[in-house]
């Protein structure tokens, strides 16, 4: 039982890191893009 909910601890940790990974770069992106117009 112990290693069934060990195993759904880390798809949630791993699905979790994706999403910020992801979450990251979209706003890394938006930023460049915002100070790029504002600079223009």
């Amino acid at each position: 039982m112990a290693e069934q909910e060990m195993k759904a601890a880390n798809e949630t940790y791993s699905g979790f890191i994706s999403l910020l990974k992801v979450g990251s770069i979209i706003t890394i992106v938006t930023t460049v893009v915002v100070v790029l117009l504002i600079a223009s």
